[in-house]
C-alpha cells in the first residue's frame, strides 16, 4: 500500500496493538491527537496507527475541505489566514466533541490558545521534524500555502522556531520523525501512549 506520496505504508498484523485497541475505545472523544509541522506526516501515522489498532482516523484539514469545498491554499489565497484559522478552530472544536480514534490536526492549529486549552489533558503526541527534513518532504510544495513564498526554506525554519514551544506545550509525548520510516514512527506513538495511558 502506498500514500499519496509514494510512501510504502507497511500493513501490520493488528494483533500485537489489541490492548491498545481496548484502551482507546474507552476515551471520550479522539483517543489520541496528533500535532506538528508540514512534513511531520501526521497524516500517514495517523492513518497507519488508525488501521493497526481498528478504530477511526480524522484529519482536519479534510474536514475544513469537505465543508467549504475549497482546497487549503484555496481558502488561504481567497479567505486569508485569519479566516482559515477561525473555520480551523471550530472543526478542531467539533472534531474533539464528536470523532474518535485518532485525530490529526493541521500544523498551525496550536496557534489557537482555545484549541491548546481543549486538547489539553489528552493523549497528544507531538511528531517532530528537523527543517532540512521537513522542507524536503514537503518539498517547497504550493499545496501548503504558508511554504508557497520567496524564500520558503526561512519560512520553515521561521515557522518551526515560532510553534515549537507551542508543540511542546501540549504534547503529552514527542516522537521524532527524521530519517524514519512511517510504519516505525506509528510503533513508536503506539508504545510512548501505551506507556502514558497505562495501557502496557
Amino acid at each position: 500500500m502506498t500514500t499519496g506520496a509514494g510512501v510504502a505504508l507497511v500493513l501490520r498484523d493488528p494483533a500485537p496493538f489489541r490492548d491498545y485497541a481496548v484502551a482507546v475505545s474507552d476515551a471520550q472523544g479522539p483517543a489520541v491527537v496528533l500535532v506538528g509541522p508540514p512534513g511531520a506526516g501526521k497524516s500517514t501515522v495517523g492513518r497507519l496507527m488508525a488501521g493497526w489498532i481498528g478504530v477511526e482516523f480524522t484529519d482536519v484539514d479534510d474536514l475544513i475541505v469537505a465543508r467549504v469545498g475549497r482546497s487549503i491554499s484555496e481558502i488561504f489565497i481567497t479567505d486569508g489566514e485569519p479566516a482559515f484559522r477561525q473555520l480551523e478552530e471550530a472543526e478542531v472544536a467539533g472534531a474533539l466533541a464528536e470523532r474518535t480514534g485518532v485525530l490529526a490536526l493541521g500544523g498551525g492549529a496550536v496557534l489557537s490558545e482555545r484549541t491548546r486549552s481543549r486538547i489539553h489533558g489528552r493523549r497528544v503526541v507531538f511528531l517532530s521534524v528537523g527543517m532540512a527534513e521537513g522542507v524536503r518532504r514537503t518539498g517547497l510544495s504550493t499545496a501548503r500555502p504558508l511554504l508557497a513564498g520567496v524564500n520558503p526554506r526561512a519560512t520553515f525554519a521561521a515557522l518551526l522556531n515560532a510553534r515549537l514551544p507551542l508543540y511542546r506545550e501540549v504534547a503529552t509525548v514527542e516522537v521524532a520523525t527524521d530519517g524514519r520510516h512511517p510504519d516505525e514512527v506509528a510503533e513508536d506513538v503506539l508504545d510512548a501512549i501505551g506507556a502514558v495511558g497505562g495501557t502496557r
